[in-house]
């Protein structure tokens, strides 16, 4: 099982050093908030997007992708941290064996989720990933892999036709990345604007791409909303 665990934590290196290559230049719009940041710790769940998707009936949130993803992540650095201080052999063994256990059950769920799910990550993050491929992976996953899909709506080379599928997803995060992306195109940012479940329409407002006549309202709307809060 430690060859496993090995295997994960090897894949987390080199999918770090992926991440840490710097964006493209079309990352320089970027018009509320910081661009993404180049490691995995900034697509953590936040948890703003917990309150989002708890289940009506329960008030239990769905295990999607990020949510195992993170736990996965936490998993790791407790182990990293069990075996870099000193316990008696027996108790550093049974707690090694039962965290090995966890970390192995979540690559399990992961794959469930979406089959060869490290395999799929590491494409997205690799400097070689093309639109066309990035197309195919959306369009092959599934709704519940918020990690892969929020990673696409992001990534620099996600074409118009990638970025108009994402728009109808229901991860928010995932909408938001869409509606400030500079190749998402005049209909998708559209289609965005009029969103009523999260204000998307103020990140429309400043996407270059947003036909003037939309964007002209857009702009208009936002300097009446601050008008009216300077006016209190």
């Amino acid at each position: 099982m430690a060859d496993g665990i090995g295997t994960v934590q090897a894949a987390q290196k080199r999918s770090s050093r992926n991440m840490s290559q710097p964006h493209q230049s079309v990352w320089d719009y970027v018009p509320f908030g910081e661009p993404p940041k180049a490691n995995w710790e900034h697509q953590i769940m936040r948890r703003s997007d917990l309150v989002q998707y708890k289940e009506k009936e329960n008030g239990r949130i769905g295990r999607t992708s990020q949510i195992v993803f993170g736990e996965r992540q936490h998993l790791l650095r407790v182990l990293d941290s069990l075996e870099g201080t000193h316990l008696p052999i027996a108790r550093m063994q049974q707690e090694r064996r039962i965290l090995e256990e966890l970390i192995h059950e979540r690559t399990r769920e992961l794959n469930h989720i979406n089959t060869a799910w490290d395999e799929k990550i590491g494409l997205v993050l690799s400097a070689e990933a093309k639109p066309e491929m990035l197309e195919k992976l959306a369009k092959q996953a599934p709704e519940e892999d918020f990690y892969l899909l929020r990673l696409i709506s992001e990534h620099p080379r996600a074409n118009a036709k990638t970025l108009s599928r994402l728009s109808r997803h229901p991860y928010g995060a995932i909408r938001e990345n869409v509606a400030r992306h500079p190749n998402a195109d005049a209909a998708t940012l559209t289609y965005l604007s009029k969103d009523k479940t999260q204000p998307l329409w103020y990140l429309v407002a400043f996407n270059p791409n947003t036909p003037s006549p939309l964007q002209r309202r857009l702009r208009d709307r936002l300097k009446r909303l601050g008008d009216a809060q300077s006016g209190r």
